[in-house]
Formats: C-alpha cells, structure tokens, sequence
C-alpha cells in the first residue's frame, strides 16, 4: 500500500492539537504509514520537539516546511486576512512536484477510524474532495450562495483530499489574490470562502457523517438520520471527528458531545510523551 501523505497548517499555539491528532491516528490506523507536511511561517525548530517525538513513535515521517513570505508579495494580507490562509489552497505549489495527492486535515480533528477509504477514493477529474455540513450548517448553505455567487453545497475546508497535480494545471495563484481583494468585504471565513466561490464545481462531495464530522451537531446528525447516526454508530462509521467553531474541547467548560472522547486522546498523547522522556 502506498503511503497517505497528510497536510497540514498551523500556528505555534496549535502545536499540541496536532500531538492528539498524530495520536488518535496511530490508535485507529494501525500498521497504516503516514507522512505528514506541515506548512507554516516561521515556527522555530525546537517547538517541533514533541510532534518529532511522536512521530518518530509511530512510524510517520515528519516534514515542516517554512513558506517564504516572498511568494506572497501580490497577495492582500491583512490581520484578518493573514499570508497562512492562503497555504491550504496553493498546497499543489508549496509542495515537491513529487507529491501528487494528498490528504489536509485541519488540527482539531480526532481520526477515530481507518482513513484508508478516504485517502483511495477517486477524485474523478475533480481539484478536491470535501465535505459539506449537514444539520445547522445546512441552514446557512442559501445564505452563503448568496453572498458568494454560488450554486452548490458549502463546503468546509477543514478536510481536502486533494490532487496536486491537476491544482498546478489549473489554480492561478494571481486569480486567488484578486479574488480575495475584490471580496474583502463579503469574506467572513476568507480561506472556506475563497475554496467554494473559485473551485465548488471542482469539488467532488464526501458525506460529513463519516469524514467530517462536525461534533457540535449530535442532534441534528441524529434528527437528518432518524435517529441511526447516535454514539454507537458515530464510534463504529465516522472517521473524522471535526472540533469546529470557537468552543474547543481542550478548553475549560466544553460542554458539546464527544468533549469526553477528546480528553481521553490527550491523555494518551501526554502519557506517549512522558514515556518517551523516559527512555
């Protein structure tokens, strides 16, 4: 089997996210090989020292990668815009010409099942594979097609499966920069947004109940299944579970489901590292 190439963007301060993700993928992935590509902006090397420790545990291959601020010079950046949101979307050219596909995950993510299917799922002529919310998110999907001149589905970036190799065919960085300097205004979630008013025709649909999961939404993932998707299932099927929004389940007073699940995942992760410290 070839190996799942993982994509990731962060800041510094999501450093520890990242730890439970690497973790909740070994438990539930086992024997499968991942490499994951961290693209960022300067975080400085020490910091990696945990996310190397644990993926030299598990048998990843870790590889950051600092982008330079140079490629940016066209681009409008702002504090609400910075150069980062941008990373995810021109992934096809900050990476090897050698990678031809690969995986991005967002940090607050658990993986509680094989992704295996996911990452082997034909794109089928399509730029990415993503999901679009079901339940309260789906209440928002007109709203969006209004503002962004849009058909479809809004998709949530938080998961791509993505071909790099069609992305360097067809992306136009300078299209994006512009596009984002035209619509400053209507951007409320710049990067999600820029990914479904350029490229939602390009998107092949996953079902989010299985790999993206938004864990703010138990009910209404229970109510739009008449009551099939509850606990059992979620554990059984669901692949990606997706923390979205501001409340996050490693902060004091997380009251949404599956809060429980994430905290048992840090612990995991915080006994791999004192073991490790150990040896």
């Amino acid at each position: 089997m070839d190996q799942i190439q993982l994509l990731t963007t962060l800041d510094q301060n999501y450093l520890p996210q990242l730890q439970v993700l690497l973790t909740s993928l070994w438990v539930n992935n086992p024997g499968e090989s991942f490499s994951l590509c961290l693209l960022h902006s300067g975080i400085p090397e020490q910091a990696f020292a945990g996310v190397r420790r644990l993926c030299e545990k598990y048998g990843y291959s870790f590889f950051p990668v600092q982008v330079e601020d140079a490629l940016f010079q066209n681009a409008p950046v702002t504090r609400q815009y910075p150069k980062e949101m941008y990373y995810r979307l021109l992934a096809p050219f900050l990476l090897p010409d050698r990678m031809k596909k690969a995986l991005y995950l967002d940090p607050d993510i658990l993986v509680i099942n094989p992704l295996r299917p996911l990452w082997e799922t034909p794109l089928e002529g399509n730029l990415f594979a993503a999901a679009a919310h079901t339940g309260k998110a789906e209440l928002a999907s007109g709203v969006n097609q209004l503002r962004l001149g849009t058909e479809g589905e809004y998709y949530n970036s938080g998961v791509l499966l993505m071909d790099l190799e069609a992305g360097r065919q067809a992306i136009r960085p300078q299209e994006l920069f512009d596009y984002v300097e035209a619509h400053r205004k209507e951007l409320l979630l710049p990067d999600q947004d820029v990914l479904n008013a350029l490229y939602s025709r390009q998107i092949l649909p996953l079902e989010d109940v299985v790999w993206n999961y938004d864990a703010r939404n138990y009910s209404s993932y229970l109510l739009w299944s008449g009551g099939v998707c509850d606990q059992k299932w979620v554990m059984e099927h669901t692949a990606i579970l997706h923390f979205c929004g501001k409340e996050k389940p490693w902060k004091p007073k997380y009251l949404h489901r599956f809060g429980v699940l994430y905290q048992h995942y840090m612990q995991l992760t915080k006994r791999a590292l004192e073991g490790l410290e150990k040896d």
